[in-house]
């Protein structure tokens, strides 16, 4: 009973992977705008991309109902089906076959045939060879294999990560059959003995979190050699939403990893280079609404998994490309997969990145889709560097050509490339977020997460489960599982803001979270391993408050491995008339305005202005000019300037210049104190005693 049960619900998650696995399938092959007909052991047309549609003239409707014969040239016919039943006996072929379009027109076409992709299943790529000689394409690398011909290894896992589902694809790529293969775990297939591998436990364990994975990373063939795979992954659900099992596409990335890592050589030199992976964001959803995202997506623009909940496609669209997406949901709905298509979204910082969709549907009613999202611009972005010596992309949004500027930038690029952690020191409003952004895009994590999280703006009570998350029941109100930010960071970087204001009773958990690289959620008892490497960001004094009691030495210690002290804006005055032309075409650009000159009397205001809340207040304070200015030249508010801030020595007190610093940054804040003390890296009980003792009221902001 329990072994016939045992074997109904193998036999049940096989077929539930088969169409997963089928939707996965479609939508990555026909991301490419080549050619491709999948047919049936009889030689039907089952599917085909654009490409093909686009070749021979014809529908997916009209495709669906011909053999593949239908559309060569008969003549050919007598040879075709021989080389069919070997090709079927094989498991691949390559070959030359005379194919009709519609119109009658005679093509050549070069075809690379693989077999049982999925049962009964087989991919044809065809290839153009109308004025070419009888010759197999030669790729880029000299590989006798062009891209366009790569196999696919399709396999199913239970909910455990063992293997239930082995196909021909499989085999080929991996070298096990399937009698070797079927009830061993998956990671046997990772190559686990570099620093450049995934973790396939928490690889599944994000599958199942987040619906959907894409990633990149060594694979091993049962021979011992490695390939570079590219992997997709979606978690298999019962009707209750029960974790069933992992359906899973993986592809050769070799050839594309060596001239990603020739590239980075080519810019850097010899150095120990980690994983260059162009990872594939995954998002999901219901009609416009996005219901899952994995963490490649999300980090790609900017948004986090707290904002999933309220995103839409019209929130991150770029409007002129709407009706495209639009018309690729449809298509998709029809066709299963759309035609890979670029397109612009839009950051939750309001700047765009360039990427290039493909969409299936993964349910029609209710209507369900997946979208495979690859970011175009890393990759240009890469090759200009390459091609571009000594010049830091990763530098663009810190502005500054001082000796200072330069010394925390040369600090950036010797840490960056270790995992060491580091302790940005400086005054609020210097940029120390900025410079820890650096050093992530310059480190071997810069295509894994980057999360980040203000000390100081979440209440101390809620701070231990933001950062280590908590169990279901682990307290009143805790309905569901949350994903701290350690675990979210996996594989990435965390970026504490603030770190001085963590409250002293929760510093030893951190430390050991630090130095035994695990921890347990709030109310688990399950110890979880994290690779994260930290930076770490204050304000405050620490040596001070370690002499008060107020701060741990030993976690000091750990935090201050390499600290970077960025200067305030005032020891660097010369980068100001620099800082002051970015935002003004920064701002002007964002509201469709024609902003040329900047008045020589409002520069020397402004380079004489000591500027206490730093490059944020002069940032604030510039914008705030552009919105004021309704001509091409900067009209700036200099009477919110002090009277002496040009000419010499500034005379007003400390107390003065606190009292209108907070001022300012209550009246941008709106008037709410917690969030002007949060600008400020204070804790809001400090920010009201100052307020108290400088007699600061409503009426003032």
């Amino acid at each position: 009973m329990n072994f016939a049960a045992s074997q109904q619900e193998a036999t049940q998650l096989v077929s539930d992977g088969l169409i997963a696995l089928e939707v996965l399938f479609r939508a990555v092959l026909f991301r490419q705008s080549e050619p491709i007909l999948i047919a049936d052991n009889d030689r039907h047309c089952l599917d085909a991309s654009s490409g093909a549609r686009q070749l021979f003239g014809l529908s997916v409707g009209n495709l669906s109902g011909h053999r593949i014969d239908d559309l060569i040239e008969p003549s050919f016919h007598p040879q075709f089906a021989p080389l069919w039943r070997a090709f079927l006996q094989q498991g691949q072929q390559e070959g030359v076959v005379p194919m009709l379009g519609l119109d009658g027109s005679l093509r050549r076409l070069h075809y690379t045939a693989k077999s049982e992709v999925l049962p009964g299943r087989h991919v044809l790529v065809l290839h153009d060879k109308s004025s070419e000689k009888d010759v197999l394409p030669v790729a880029s690398d000299g590989e006798q294999t062009p891209a366009w011909s790569k196999d696919y290894a399709l396999l199913s896992l239970d909910a455990a990560g063992r293997v239930v589902a082995w196909y021909a694809g499989a085999q080929r790529i991996y070298g096990y059959k399937s009698e070797e293969i079927v009830g061993q775990h998956v990671s046997c297939l990772y190559l686990v003995d570099d620093g450049l591998s995934v973790d396939p436990q928490q690889e599944l364990k994000r599958t199942a979190t987040e619906g959907h994975l894409g990633n990149e990373g060594w694979h091993k063939k049962q021979d011992g050699s490695r390939f570079w795979a590219n992997v997709l992954t979606t978690a298999l659900r019962d009707k209750s939403q029960e974790l069933n099992g992992f359906a899973m596409v993986v592809r050769d990335f070799s050839k594309r990893h060596r001239i990603d890592e020739a590239l980075l050589h080519k810019r850097r030199g010899p150095l120990d280079l980690a994983a260059e992976s162009t990872i594939v964001g995954v998002v999901s959803g219901e009609f416009d609404h996005i219901l899952e995202a994995n963490d490649a997506f999300l980090g790609m623009l900017g948004y986090s998994r707290e904002d999933l909940g309220s995103l839409q496609w019209a929130d991150i669209a770029a409007p002129e490309y709407l009706a495209l997406e639009e018309c690729a949901h449809e298509e998709g709905l029809v066709h299963g997969a759309s035609t890979p298509f670029e397109m612009e979204y839009i950051r939750k910082d309001e700047t765009r990145v360039r990427v290039l969709v493909a969409s299936a549907v993964l349910q029609p009613s209710p209507f369900r889709w997946i979208s495979f999202v690859q970011d175009l611009t890393e990759r240009a972005s890469v090759e200009t560097i390459a091609a571009e010596p000594g010049r830091l992309h990763e530098f663009d949004e810190i502005v500054g050509t001082s000796a200072a500027v330069k010394r925390v930038m040369g600090q950036v690029e010797i840490v960056a490339p270790t995992d060491a952690t580091v302790l940005v020191l400086g005054e609020t409003g210097t940029g120390k977020e900025l410079v820890a952004r650096a050093i992530h895009k310059l480190s071997g994590r810069r295509h894994r997460p980057f999360i980040t999280l203000n000390c100081a703006a979440i209440p101390t009570g809620l701070l231990e489960s933001e950062l280590f998350g908590y169990e279901r029941g682990a307290f009143t109100g805790a309905l569901s599982q949350k994903i701290g930010r350690f675990e979210r960071a996996h594989q990435g970087t965390l970026f504490l803001d603030e770190v001085g204001d963590i409250p002293l009773e929760l510093q030893p958990k951190l430390l050991r979270a630090l130095q035994e690289k695990e921890f347990e959620r709030l109310g688990g008892t399950r110890t979880i391993p994290i690779d994260v490497r930290l930076l770490a960001a204050t304000n405050r004094n620490l040596t001070q408050m370690m002499g008060d009691k107020l701060f741990r030495s030993d976690l000091y210690y750990r935090l201050k491995v390499f600290p970077i002290t960025i200067p305030p804006l005032r020891e660097h005055r010369e980068d100001i008339p620099v800082l002051v032309r970015h935002f003004t075409q920064m701002y002007a650009s964002k509201m469709d305005k024609q902003i040329d000159t900047i008045p020589s009397e409002t520069m020397q205001a402004l380079v004489s202005w000591p500027w206490p809340g730093n490059v944020r207040e002069l940032e604030n304070f510039i914008e705030r000019s552009v919105i004021l200015s309704p001509g091409r030249n900067l009209r700036a508010p200099l009477a919110e300037i002090h009277a002496d801030a040009v000419g010499a020595p500034h005379s007003a007190t400390l107390s003065e210049v606190e009292r209108e610093h907070i001022i300012r940054v209550l009246r941008e804040s709106n008037g709410v104190v917690s969030a002007a003390a949060a600008r400020l890296g204070l804790p809001r009980t400090t920010l009201n005693a100052m307020m108290r003792k400088l007699e600061i009221s409503r009426k003032d902001f």
